[in-house]
């Protein structure tokens, strides 16, 4: 069973929620998971968990304020994770044009500066289509959880 961190970025709490979804099912199976909140640099340096972004975007195509100061010192900083898999679910409004699931495209480049493995496609979730974002999440996560 793989031990997972899931690293947020929630404005009104749809990625929150879906990440606490995802803990539990995965919980369930016997995989070990933490839900990170608040994300900073060190819940990640100190361990080779999976790591599993799930978040929001907001503005225009931004980083929610939650994730933010993790984001800035993971570009900053660039703490090499060679190898380490990566999966990325992003929350956005496909009516944002250009900058739909932008947080999503932002954390996928500075996990791969740092060497990190990318696993599975982005799951990008439109909230014009869904909106129990779980719903999509939990099917999209048992695929992504078997190839890492």
């Amino acid at each position: 069973m793989a031990a997972i961190r899931i690293l947020t970025g929630s404005v009104y709490g749809g990625a929150l929620l879906t990440a606490r979804k995802i803990k539990e099912e995965l919980e369930a199976e016997g995989h070990q998971v933490t839900v990170l909140e608040t994300p900073a640099l060190e819940d990640i340096t100190g361990n080779d968990d999976a790591l599993l972004v799930c978040t929001s975007t907001t503005g225009q195509g931004e980083i929610p304020d939650n994730l933010l100061p993790f984001y800035l010192a993971l570009r900053e900083q660039l703490p090499q994770q060679p190898g380490r898999p990566f999966g990325i679910i992003v929350l956005g409004d496909s009516s944002y044009g250009d900058t739909f699931c932008g947080a999503g495209d932002l954390m996928e480049e500075a996990l791969y500066e740092t060497a990190a493995r990318k696993v599975g496609e982005t799951l990008r979730i439109d909230a014009l289509e869904t909106l129990e974002p779980e719903a999509e999440a939990l099917p999209w996560v048992k695929d992504w959880v078997n190839g890492i």
